[in-house]
């Protein structure tokens, strides 16, 4: 896990999906406040695949499949 400081002075924390746990909201790019729009919930692991199920906050039905090594942002306010 990385840190990564935004010019506001705010801190985000840099991760794999494969460390965010099941429920938990991320990002796929580094925002202080993102919109509920912007941000994302993991899912369940496919194994067909290789990928994890991620669903927007926003809407359930907005479903992307992203791979384990993906980078993303955790530890922001929302």
């Amino acid at each position: 896990m990385e840190q990564l400081k935004l010019e506001s002075g705010y801190v985000l924390t840099v991760t794999t999906l494969n460390k965010v746990k099941r429920g938990a909201w991320f990002t796929l790019k580094p925002y202080e406040q993102p919109d509920e729009k912007q941000v994302l919930v993991r899912g369940d692991y496919d194994r067909a695949t290789k990928t994890y199920s991620c669903y927007y906050f926003d809407d359930v039905n907005r479903e992307r499949f992203l791979k384990a090594s993906r980078k993303v942002y955790t530890d922001f306010i929302f």
